[in-house]
């Protein structure tokens, strides 16, 4: 099945690299033409240059913090101005800092800003300002990136990041009852351990690697090309009955 995505306008935050750029890339080669949002300029626009020459489709870029509404807000009025409106808003970037990200008795107020920062307000002012042009034209379908690690705790705390991931479930329930009468869906990917940038800097110890595989069923860490492809399907009318949804992807490490 081809063009999944034909003549739709697609917002993804964290689209420089990983699973950000995974589905950038997807949803072009699906036909839609990508907004890239991330905070670094030469990674957003080698995913703009990447889409040009390897599908039939367009991109523009902004470069967002998206822990600033006001960053958010010029993301989402790029996107308007480059392709006249929005179709699907993928709140996909993040941030991991097992380096800073501490128990609730360690974490200070300054770190722990920036964790909520960028993973829970960064998907809120997205939707704030990306859901009225999703309203203008008839509905469209948000994506959110949580993590298993909002649906347990972690024996190695990194608290910050647990209780964002958590908050945008109900953010995402919350959004998708209010807003389902007016066509717009909105759904919420759990991903486990996936082979991306933020995970390398703790990949380069082979032991804790191994430890990680060992623990995960299917015996292997995800790639960033298998989380794109569910959020295709939540992009894509083909998941036209589905809000309010958890889909947790994983190599089965949450069904133990």
């Amino acid at each position: 099945m081809a063009n999944r995505l034909k003549g739709k306008v697609a917002l993804i935050t964290g689209a420089g690299m990983g699973q950000g750029r995974a589905a950038a890339l997807l949803f072009a080669k699906e036909g839609a033409r990508i907004v890239v949002g991330d905070i670094n300029a030469d990674a957003g626009n080698e995913t703009v240059a990447l889409i040009k020459q390897q599908t039939k489709s367009d991109a523009v870029f902004s470069k967002c913090d998206v822990s600033k509404e006001l960053d958010c807000r010029r993301l989402v009025k790029a996107g308007l101005n480059g392709f006249g409106k929005l179709d699907i808003l993928y709140n996909n970037a993040g941030v991991l800092w097992k380096s800073i990200d501490k128990s609730v008795i360690e974490n200070t107020e300054e770190n722990w800003d920036k964790v909520i920062g960028i993973n829970l307000k960064g998907p809120n002012f997205i939707c704030k300002h990306g859901i009225p042009a999703l309203l203008k034209n008839g509905g469209g379908s948000i994506i959110n990136i949580g993590s298993i690690s909002a649906l347990a705790g972690s024996t190695i705390p990194q608290d910050a990041y647990n209780c964002a991931k958590g908050a945008l479930i109900i953010l995402t329930k919350s959004i998708a009852i209010q807003f389902a009468k007016q066509g717009i869906r909105c759904n919420i990917i759990h991903p486990g351990m996936i082979d991306t940038p933020m995970q390398h800097v703790y990949m380069k110890n082979p032991q804790w690697t191994k430890a990680v595989e060992d623990d995960i069923p299917m015996g292997r860490f995800g790639k960033p090309e298998e989380i794109a492809r569910v959020a295709l399907f939540l992009a894509s009318d083909e998941s036209s009955y589905m809000t309010g949804a958890e889909l947790i992807v994983d190599g089965g490490f949450c069904a133990k």
